[in-house]
């Protein structure tokens, strides 16, 4: 099957799709990894997802996404940047997601369901600690109650208030001393979200790191993890050999997780949400001791995992949308925000031919009649 599709240059080119491949499911058997895919969430095509209105959200294709990524045997890490908080995902629509992903977790056996806490609920006036740690645990508490992992957020209020280390101390600090079972740390990098530059209290990362570990060091008990999405490999295999024992390290690095989950790091990634399929074959082989199959399922959809979470990388959450769309996941490409159009149509072609090259378009028929109609959207005959 052929389809002329953009180039970098301006022109277009014929692009041949590859034989279909067929993932199956896992069959059961233990992993080596905990893994978790940070979901989006699906808009309501209906409704009126533009930039500042409240979010409108199709609830049976968002929760039937969750279902298709439990069934490959990956955790759904719920209400994050990749379900775009802060991005277009109000409160009030985060506070429901959490509530009916909670239940349908509760309803599908296995599944492993965490969810992101943060303080954007607040208002932009918020000035202290402790209106920031009060912000927090109504979040948590919203976790908590729904009987979901909470996975604590960056703060963009608490990067925007805090005088040093010493405020990220207590407001950590005391999280931690009060949640009911451990919860995750999320280090966001800035590439993800500007507004989090100098968090834990410098720009300097070793310094931010130091204070990092301090934390965690003091409340080992109710840390399960961290959830660090840098973009630096070395960085995460220093950080991750220095945590205490039996803190995990999920890596977030959406560059680099090949080789960072087979030198032992568990996952909890916005490209898994794409690559659901691909990522359960691997994390298969790689429980079974096949380097070489863990390694040639996951390596060729590095390309893509870089394409979509290029600069700027905070618009990856496009990709993530628009790959659901080619695979027929959901009926209609667009997004709360309106940020369906935050990429070029150059750059959505290349992540059709990356998704393609990667055995990750299930119907390609589907897949070439959708991106017709995008190149048709934009004047073009493909």
């Amino acid at each position: 099957m052929q389809i002329s599709l953009p180039t970098v240059d301006g022109s277009l080119a014929p692009y041949t799709l590859r034989d279909t491949v067929s993932w199956p499911r896992p069959d059961g058997t233990a992993s080596a990894r905990v893994a978790y895919a940070a979901a989006h969430v699906v808009a309501d095509p209906l409704g009126d997802n533009v930039p500042g209105a409240p979010a409108v959200v199709d609830w049976d294709a968002t929760l039937a996404y969750r279902r298709h990524l439990w069934s490959y045997g990956l955790g759904v890490a719920d209400a994050m940047d990749t379900a775009q908080r802060g991005m277009g995902l109000d409160w009030a629509a985060t506070r429901e997601l959490i509530r009916r992903s909670a239940a349908e977790a509760k309803a599908t056996p296995g599944a492993l369901l965490g969810c992101g806490a943060g303080t954007d609920h607040a208002p932009a006036s918020l000035s202290t600690v402790d209106e920031v740690v009060a912000a927090y645990e109504q979040q948590v508490g919203v976790v908590e109650d729904a009987g979901a992992t909470v996975i604590l957020m960056a703060s963009r209020q608490l990067a925007r208030i805090a005088r040093g280390p010493e405020d990220y101390a207590e407001v950590y600090g005391r999280l931690l001393g009060q949640v009911r079972r451990p919860v995750i740390l999320h280090w966001l990098g800035e590439m993800f979200d500007p507004a989090l530059a100098g968090y834990w209290g410098s720009t300097d990362v070793a310094a931010a790191t130091a204070t990092f570990l301090d934390i965690i060091r003091a409340h080992s008990s109710t840390v399960d993890g961290v959830k660090v999405s840098l973009l630096d490999a070395g960085h995460e295999v220093a950080l991750r050999a220095a945590l205490p024992a039996g803190v995990r390290l999920y890596t977030g690095d959406d560059f680099n997780y090949p080789s960072l989950i087979e030198s032992g790091s568990h996952a909890l990634l916005g490209i898994f949400d794409a690559i659901a399929p691909a990522a359960s074959v691997a994390l298969g082989a790689l429980a079974a001791g096949d380097t070489d199959r863990y390694r040639a399922v996951l390596d060729p959809t590095v390309p893509l995992s870089r394409h979509v979470f290029g600069a700027p990388t905070y618009h990856y959450k496009t990709g993530i949308v628009f790959l659901a769309w080619l695979a027929g996941h959901q009926p209609a490409f667009t997004m709360v925000g309106g940020m369906q159009s935050a990429r070029s149509l150059p750059h959505l072609a290349e992540t059709f031919r990356l998704a393609d090259a990667a055995g990750l378009l299930p119907d390609p028929y589907l897949a070439v009649a959708r991106m017709r109609k995008v190149l048709a959207l934009h004047g073009i005959e493909g």
